[in-house]
């Protein structure tokens, strides 16, 4: 059976022209009632139906949440958001820029009242001024929790020098604290981020400002979780996150609130939408309702309160394409810069190397997981006729390559938030479905680079304290179950320092205790007895072609087996 063909260059159909909303921004520089009117027909038509008895109106047929009856649709963002107070946690969908609801995000950065704001995302956009970047420059936002600050340097240096409170929490574990929420639980026991700084709460929230001499004090220690052993195995609770108000971003929605999310737009939508008193949609395209298919929705509109018209445009974080004549997988987005020196060369080479031996791991109708970098480069010299399906955690499953110019769509990007493709037979989903997936053990092989990695098979690769904190993004959720996802690790043999990355142990934060079978570097090929089931430790089993034995001596951190039939790459 043929799962999925990589390299491909055949994508699904899809439109050339994003959407834009049906109704011109023009008409709502004033919120005349008459507008409302338009917006809001009453009574709302009456679905069709062969039943002789229906559901009542109920309590809440003159709605509760909006002040025009029995209407959702407001006039804009800047109304919609007026009652909402200074202090408020606010659930922010979207991953990198995909899904983001930039026009609501602009009206709350206009109300320069608004201060104080708890944030939860999972990221909190870029740099510049697209997603929740405005708000954290702008110093409204004081506290947020999320997965990952990517390359938000602004963040953080704002969270380095003492000026915002931030929670780092898994991907998968934000995902899920914001499903428990909307079904009324009250969190989840997870094996994401055990043993690790999650666990223990060793992440400060905050720190205090340098004082003259540059030194601080935290002002916020981390969160400890609560820990239980289950069927032998530890797990940590994580409590439900709930929200004041949540907004998001959805390609259609009708008058009734029901949603429909374009591609890998859906990653957070719908877990915010639900966890949130009251919910909030900017919509790309407002319809009537019946106009989306009972099928087709993926956000019923119980769970949404108001809608305004998407006014601001969407972004591309990093647009991402390739030639005609190139059939290559997503990747960091640098492998394809043209080499300006020799170090330049050699570091290619290496992460070629690497890559090539990387994807000997994989196997024909294998379900992996590429991490961004060298591990998804792997997927470039996989053997002609070998089918596997590469799954993202923001949402997709059938990840394909980059898009030729044409191709390029704002709602189809990776976990680097790169534009991407789809492979027929593709399925996208929220990062709730994305995480159980992975967590659950059906992804059969996980590749990730790292900082650090240990004789044992612990990971490091999220953060060097006081220098970079990147946050663990989806990370600890991929290694969270080594039993059943192979967790393959991939890295230059030494850093730009000359220093060991494999080590008898892990100086860094870690990622995951013991959970690393293989490394590949460029130099050698380790496996790890991460169960101790042999004595533990590593055992060389390939070295590179034109490396001795000896120089992989000399640049290990750790001490190694040498196996009996010593193999080459």
């Amino acid at each position: 059976m043929i799962r999925s063909v990589l390299p491909c260059s055949k994508v699904l159909n899809r439109p050339r022209v994003l959407p834009r909303a049906i109704i011109s921004p023009s008409r709502f520089t004033t919120p005349l009632l008459s507008q409302v009117r338009l917006y809001n027909h009453e009574p709302y038509p009456t679905p069709k139906h062969d039943l002789k008895s229906v559901p009542s109106k109920g309590d809440h047929a003159e709605s509760r949440i909006t002040p025009y009856k029995k209407g959702k649709v407001w006039v804009d963002a800047k109304h919609a958001i007026q009652d909402i107070k200074s202090g408020a946690t606010v659930l922010s969908a979207g991953f990198g820029l995909c899904g983001t609801a930039e026009t609501i995000i602009t009206a709350i950065h206009e109300r320069k009242d608004l201060q104080d704001l708890m944030v939860v995302s999972n990221n909190a956009g870029n740099a510049g001024t697209a997603g929740l970047s405005p708000l954290v420059t702008s110093g409204q936002i004081q506290r947020m929790i999320l997965s990952y600050l990517g390359t938000n340097k602004g963040l953080m240096a704002n969270y380095i020098n003492g000026k915002i409170s931030l929670e780092l929490s898994p991907q998968g574990t934000i995902a899920e604290r914001l499903r428990a929420a909307g079904a009324g639980m009250p969190g989840i026991y997870t094996r994401s981020g055990v043993g690790t700084f999650i666990e223990t709460g060793g992440i400060p929230r905050r720190f205090s400002p340098p004082d003259s001499e540059g030194k601080q004090t935290v002002v916020q220690e981390g969160v400890k979780k609560e820990v239980r052993e289950i069927d032998g195995k530890k797990y940590i609770f994580e409590p439900a996150i709930h929200g004041d108000v949540a907004i998001l971003r959805a390609w259609k929605v009708d008058r009734a609130g029901n949603c429909v999310f374009r591609y890998t737009t859906k990653a957070f939508g719908p877990l915010v939408a639900k966890a949130a008193k009251l919910t909030i949609v900017e919509a790309e395209n407002i319809v009537e309702i019946g106009e989306i298919g009972a099928m087709d929705i993926d956000l019923p509109g119980i769970y949404v309160d108001r809608i305004v018209p998407a006014t601001v445009d969407k972004q591309i974080e990093i647009k991402t394409t390739r030639e005609e004549s190139e059939n290559v997988s997503p990747s960091s987005g640098d492998e394809g810069h043209k080499s300006e020196s020799p170090q330049v060369e050699k570091t290619k080479v290496a992460r070629e190397r690497i890559a090539k031996r990387a994807s000997k791991e994989l196997y024909d109708g294998a379900y992996v997981n590429l991490g961004v970098g060298i591990p998804v480069l792997a997927a470039n010299y996989l053997p002609e006729g070998q089918k596997v399906w590469i799954q993202s955690e923001n949402g997709i499953l059938g990840m394909g390559p980059y898009p030729l110019e044409d191709e390029v769509d704002a709602d189809i990007i990776n976990a680097g938030k790169e534009t991407v493709t789809l492979v027929p037979g593709a399925s996208v989903f929220d990062s709730s479905e994305s995480f159980g997936m992975i967590r659950g053990g059906h992804v059969d092989v996980s590749i990730l680079g790292a900082m650090e990695v240990s004789a044992n098979g612990d990971l490091a690769n999220y953060m060097i304290p006081g220098k970079l904190i990147k946050g663990m993004g989806g990370a600890m959720d991929l290694v969270s179950n080594p039993d059943s996802t192979r967790i393959v690790v991939v890295t230059t043999h030494v850093d730009k320092h000359g220093k060991p990355k494999v080590l008898e142990s892990c100086s860094l934060p870690l990622t995951g205790v013991a959970v690393v079978s293989r490394i590949i570097t460029d130099l050698a090929v380790f496996d790890v007895d991460r169960t101790n089931s042999n004595g533990g430790g590593l055992t060389l089993i390939e070295v590179a072609e034109g490396v001795t034995v000896e120089e992989v001596k000399e640049k290990t951190g750790a001490s190694f087996k040498i196996a009996k039939h010593l193999g080459r790459f």
